[in-house]
């Protein structure tokens, strides 16, 4: 696991500053603390920051070829290194380092920009061929790894974060508006192509840009499909079903356990870091540690469940106790890793977990993401596979039900807006979203709504695959989660973000290839029966743990939302934050719609009564605000602000590494 910073050039062969680069790179240490470098020529820079796992000595880059002629600079791991390796060497390749990075270049060499379907694992990549004078850039699959870029001034610059071209000077952080609507309506960034940072864009899962000859293309290399409703895989013979699925996990776990540091594994009281850290256990022979959250005064405490679990496998574990007031003093610090606003307030235990987990010398984790998605874990999974007849009768209700919109078009007239379906369905997901974004877009100031005047975040999600229509209502609802949950929350201001803000690295084996591939062309029933979700994981877990494990309901790792910040107990931040004047200065809310949510929230709180859609609009408020202030140039509050790395800092932190021997 590292980070990476680059630039090329569009319109000729500049040399990028070298002390530019350094500046980039600086500003993602945390990715990558043992060690820094880099590689400039005309037209092209690499950077990188190592997170040393595989070959701790000698796996240094950027690298290149034998030839010079390719270079990589990448973030992550090709968990088939071994067998990469013999094959390439097989096929008369020469290796100088055992580090998978190397692997890129001759892979390279032997496909050309067929490259990615000769690639699994998690990563955001940047290769250079020199001889063709071409870059590319690309992110795994299912976007475990982030990557963002822009375009300024001729040059392409990237970074893993937006901290990273920021950085560079280049560009100055303003809001976009439009990914701030995909928050106010989705509770996250539902965009796979926007950052919260104008200007700044993601790379999609599954996506290669490449720059050439002046010009620069994406182009999707993969896309999570599912099969027809009817065609799905079906094995009448259950356990033959069940031993193909345990199977697939033990690789993927098996996989991800290696590296030249131990791994160790995040635990709650759920089945899917109960099953990662079970099988870990077992493929590892000795588990170094696991490590839980204990919520004291919010939320539902899985504690006790995860202390279980380890009993049961006698694994030593770690307990990290968190309560609703070291939450809110963790929230800045957890905005400026995240580098977006956030509802998720539990994201501010992950950045302490994780804090925690370096402190005790480890650098890699094992996590239970990307389970929901694959085996129908979520609230909606028993709406999407329930009968026609009920699903379309709470279909109709929630359509009946919806709110519309009103938005201020420029003229100054209020015009309504009401929603749709997306690409010609109608997902469980949607009314919830739909109940979300009318209370959160009702804050938006007027310059806000006039400058979201016709923009749809849901039909932003197009294009959809072509057959998605085709699909059953469970595939549809899933593939979203995918698409909009998991790569715009779980996976990055909850995952990559938290993890690495402490230099750790977060292994999901539920993400393995191999493993969502086979879940996705899963029947329905094997996923949900009746009110039982994840039931063919359930049947996994039930041949290694006992029943009061393995039938627990899903409950979720949820803590209080804006309880958090408007509590008699709140930080001073808070109320600077949500003045008239902040407000004012940001200019994205407007201050009497805002006090008048608060008034209708605290009476609801008098009454002993939560409405949670108030609850989420507030806390995006005061996390946009807290976003806004952090980055756009502060005054809103009383706390730090992101600043760009001063040139002393970058020579005294570029002195201080060591070089890795090579």
């Amino acid at each position: 696991m590292c980070g990476i910073a680059g630039a090329f050039d569009l319109i000729g062969r500049r040399e990028f500053s070298t002390a530019r680069l350094r500046a980039m790179c600086q500003a993602i240490a945390h990715r990558g603390p043992d060690d820094e470098h880099i590689h400039v020529e005309r037209g092209v820079a690499l950077g990188a920051r190592r997170l040393s796992i595989v070959d701790l000595a000698g796996g240094r880059q950027p690298l290149c070829n034998e030839t010079g002629d390719v270079w990589v600079a990448y973030n992550g791991e090709l968990f088939e290194y071994p067998e990469l390796f013999e094959q390439l060497k097989q096929r008369g390749h020469r290796f100088t380092t055992r580090c998978d990075t190397e692997l890129w270049v001759h892979l390279y060499e032997d496909h050309g920009s067929e490259i990615f379907q000769h690639t699994k694992g998690q990563y955001a990549v940047s290769l250079w061929d020199a001889r063709e004078r071409k870059l590319t850039l690309a992110r795994d699959r299912v976007g475990i790894m982030p990557l963002f870029y822009a375009q300024v001034d001729g040059w392409l610059i990237w970074s893993s974060e937006v901290k990273g071209i920021l950085a560079s000077g280049m560009i100055d952080p303003e809001p976009d508006l439009k990914n701030l609507d995909h928050f106010f309506t989705c509770i996250f960034s539902s965009s796979q192509t926007r950052s919260f940072f104008a200007g700044i864009h993601c790379l999609p899962p599954g996506a290669a840009l490449t720059a050439h000859n002046g010009q620069t293309e994406i182009k999707r290399y993969w896309r999570l499909e599912y099969p027809d409703a009817g065609q799905e895989y079906r094995n009448p013979n259950i356990d033959g079903l069940t031993d193909e699925f345990e199977q697939l996990l033990r690789q993927a776990v098996r996989r991800r356990l290696r590296g030249d540091v131990p791994v160790v594994s995040y635990l709650s009281g759920g089945i899917d870091s109960t099953v990662v850290t079970t099988l870990a256990a077992q493929e590892s022979k000795a588990l170094p540690k696991a490590y839980t959250i204990g919520l004291l005064d919010t939320g539902k405490n899985e504690q006790f469940e995860a202390e279980n679990t380890c009993r049961v496998l006698g694994i030593p574990f770690s307990v990290l106790e968190m309560n609703k007031r070291m939450m809110a003093d963790g929230f800045p610090e957890l905005v400026r890793a995240a580098e977006a606003p956030l509802i998720d307030t539990t994201c501010a235990c992950m950045i302490r977990l994780a804090k925690e987990v370096r402190s005790d010398g480890f650098k890699v984790t094992l996590s239970g993401e990307g389970a929901d998605e694959a085996v129908g874990g979520y609230e909606w999974g028993n709406l999407a596979t329930a009968n026609p007849v009920r699903r379309g009768a709470k279909n109709l209700l929630a359509r009946l039900m919806a709110p519309r919109i009103r938005y201020r078009s420029a003229d100054g007239s209020q015009v309504t807006i009401p929603f749709r379906g997306i690409a010609g369905a109608r997902t469980p997901q949607q009314s919830f979203y739909e109940f979300l974004a009318y209370r959160g877009r009702s804050l938006f100031s007027d310059a806000t709504q006039q400058s979201l005047w016709g923009h749809s975040p849901l039909a932003e999600l197009n294009p959809l695959p072509d057959r998605f229509a085709q699909w059953t209502p469970l595939s549809q609802s899933t593939f979203l989660d995918y698409s909009v949950f998991l790569h715009g929350h779980l996976l990055s201001t909850k995952g990559d973000r938290t993890a690495m803000n402490a230099s750790i690295e977060a292994r999901p084996p539920f993400l393995d290839e191999d493993v969502v591939a086979f879940c996705a062309k899963l029947a329905p029933e094997y996923k949900v029966q009746g009110k039982i979700r994840k039931w063919l994981l359930r049947r996994v877990a039930a041949r290694w743990l006992p029943a009061e494990i393995t039938q627990r309901p899903k409950r979720g790792f949820r803590a209080s939302f804006s309880e958090l910040f408007l509590g008699a107990d709140h930080p001073d931040w808070v109320d600077q934050l949500l003045s008239q004047e902040s407000l004012a200065k940001s200019g994205l809310f407007d201050a009497q719609r805002l006090s008048r949510c608060r008034a209708k929230h605290a009476s609801a709180a008098k009454l002993g009564f939560n409405r949670p859609a108030i609850d989420m609009a507030l806390t995006a408020v005061i996390s946009t605000q807290l976003w806004y202030h952090t980055f756009c140039g502060g005054g809103l509050a009383d706390l730090p602000v992101w600043e760009l790395p001063s040139a002393a800092a970058v020579k005294e932190d570029s002195a201080a590494l060591k070089p890795a021997r090579v």
